[in-house]
């Protein structure tokens, strides 16, 4: 390795982009099959991913590196392999803010980028445009997938497609000692005499690590956006960061991604989504693990974990940390209704719950639910949420077409999108009347009445504890160590981007230094700007976004213009 700082980060760029292969190495493009959207795709594989090898690192744990955007692989299909400085700044700084939230990731190590130029159509709507080639380093322990197992599947009875190692039980048998073996160690070892039991505590031993990843995701508000099969971990890590995002305003039916037209990965959908392509893996694994066998531990095994973990990580979030209580789960759903009515935001309200205590006296109450209503949506923000999104002449077309003719309505539309239509009308009409005040006391009144119950179940947490304030100071810890100030919003990231795009990659290191904080006080995080003169003279020369939007703390909720960013 070189000697002098400069001349080892241009030889770290020099294998981190691909262009020299590390000793060693045997880069290879791993093979699977895919459930995209429901239906059966067939064969996948990583179209733009470039596995360079294992690693072991000092204790013996095995990291298998990847190059993501490294260019054509044979299963690029019609595409050219390579990534964009956009979503890699994403993935990037998305798989780092999940590790320091604790949740399983993959992780990223570099982030490489180029002169040579791509046209991508980001939206899909005929505006293409010239970005810059950009290659991420990916790091976990294995990037093999439910999909890997697919490649085995017969005919598909609604698509036609198959694997393309149909009827190669050997294969599958070796993947699945290869998967036991190097990831389960401790369940080969169990059951090293019999290959079924094996498989079978293997499979419970999945659904229960995806069943508590997702309660982790929707305990921070995370929404993935592709949970196809060939999107999930093998061992129960978020992998693939493409059109994600962090929750702002609480919304069950939250969609993150733009394609997803029909809201099938909506926040709301992802723990019976992962159930299902858990259901998908069974198939898979058939005859090395008989469907009836499988079934079983899906059935009773994930929505129990699901619910056990989600509970246990929404007492933490909620200070409740002395009792258990049946009612719990109540105040939980209570909360996010309220949230829901109040347009409130999910990661601000929680991270504000450490200040409230049980003897707070009336004027600090009043200065909280101040600082709580804060957190709600305004009377304009939620004109933009409201917003019709449907020209009237398309939507009345589209209301006699589903009454004169089911069948060629199905084909162009749903009733869900049409009754969203008609709810989002209503609400805009309704909203041109509302004040701020009215808003602003309906919202109070909303929130009173849940704080209520939360001093209530706060007050029973006290009857059981000696001291007081020794319990007082535990609450906040625990509270403030499970309810992040700090994730990756969308307009964070887009501003990142946007400074990226013009040279000035500052902004993303800034935006890294906070997320590997996300717990901590951190205002001074903002202030903290890298030396930029490595960037050259094109950092002078960058209009970066901060420059044209008034720059607000990381921790705020989104300004006006965020509502406008769409994720593909």
């Amino acid at each position: 390795p070189a000697a002098d700082p400069a001349a080892a980060e241009a030889e770290a760029a020099l294998f981190f982009s691909g262009n020299r292969v590390p000793a060693g190495a045997e880069p290879a493009a791993h093979c699977y099959c895919g459930h995209q959207f429901g239906s059966f795709a067939g064969q996948l594989g990583d179209g733009a991913a470039m596995y360079l090898g294992e690693v072991l690192g000092p204790r013996g744990e095995r990291w298998e590196i990847q190059l993501k955007g490294a260019g054509i692989t044979p299963f690029s299909r019609q595409a050219d392999g390579r990534k964009v400085l956009r979503s890699s700044i994403r993935e990037f700084l998305c798989s780092e803010a999940m590790f320091h939230l604790g949740i399983p990731t993959t992780r990223a190590g570099t982030c490489v980028t180029s002169d040579s130029k791509v046209v991508r159509d980001i939206f899909y709507d005929g505006n293409p445009k010239n970005e810059r080639c950009t290659v991420v380093l990916r790091i976990a322990s294995t990037f093999i997938r439910f999909g890997s197992f697919e490649i085995f599947k017969p005919p598909d009875e609604y698509t036609g497609r198959k694997g393309p190692s149909v009827n190669r039980n050997d294969i599958r048998i070796q993947m699945l000692n290869y998967v036991i073996n190097t990831f389960y160690p401790e369940i080969q070892e169990a059951y090293s005499d019999n290959a079924i039991q094996r498989n079978a505590a293997f499979f419970k031993e999945i659904t229960k690590r995806t069943a508590r990843l997702v309660a982790e995701w929707q305990c921070v508000g995370f929404c993935h956006g592709v949970l196809n099969t060939d999107n999930m971990s093998i061992v129960g890590l978020t992998i693939d960061y493409g059109p994600f995002g962090f929750m702002d305003r609480y919304d069950p039916e939250h969609v993150c991604n733009g394609s997803d037209n029909t809201g099938r990965y909506a926040y709301n959908k992802q723990p019976e989504i992962c159930k299902w392509n858990l259901g998908k893996l069974a198939e898979a694994l058939v005859p090395e693990l008989p469907l009836e066998i499988s079934q079983l531990i899906l059935e009773e095994e994930y929505d129990a974990e699901f619910e056990k973990h989600y509970l246990q990580k929404m007492r933490k979030k909620l200070g409740l940390i002395q009792l258990e209580l049946e009612e719990d789960s109540k105040l939980v759903s209570e909360l996010l209704e309220t949230m829901h009515l109040t347009a409130g935001d999910f990661t601000n309200i929680f991270y504000l719950l450490s200040s409230f205590s049980v003897d707070i006296d009336p004027s600090k109450f009043e200065d909280f639910l101040e600082e709580l209503t804060s957190q709600c949506a305004s009377v304009e923000e939620l004109k933009v949420v409201f917003k019709p999104q449907m020209d009237p002449r398309q939507l009345s077309m589209m209301l006699m077409l589903a009454q004169s003719n089911p069948q060629l309505f199905a084909l162009i539309g749903t009733k869900a999108n049409i009754n969203k239509e008609l709810e989002r009308i209503e609400e805009f009409s309704k909203l041109q009347q509302l004040t701020a005040d009215d808003l602003l006391s309906r919202n109070k009144r909303h929130w009173k009445e849940w704080l209520e119950k939360y001093r209530v179940r706060l007050q029973k947490e006290t009857e059981s504890i000696g001291n007081a304030d020794a319990w007082n100071t535990e609450r906040v810890k625990v509270m403030n160590s499970n309810n992040p100030k700090y994730i990756l919003r969308n307009y964070i990231a887009q501003n990142a981007i946007e400074a990226a795009e013009n040279g000035d990659f500052s902004e993303v290191r800034n935006v890294l230094k906070l997320l590997e904080h996300p717990f901590q006080e951190a205002e001074d995080f903002q202030e903290v700007k890298e030396d930029a003169e490595e960037e050259g003279a094109t950092a002078t020369a960058a209009v970066s976004s901060q420059e044209t939007r008034s720059r607000q703390p990381y921790c705020s909720k989104p300004p006006l213009w965020a509502s406008e960013l769409c994720v593909t």
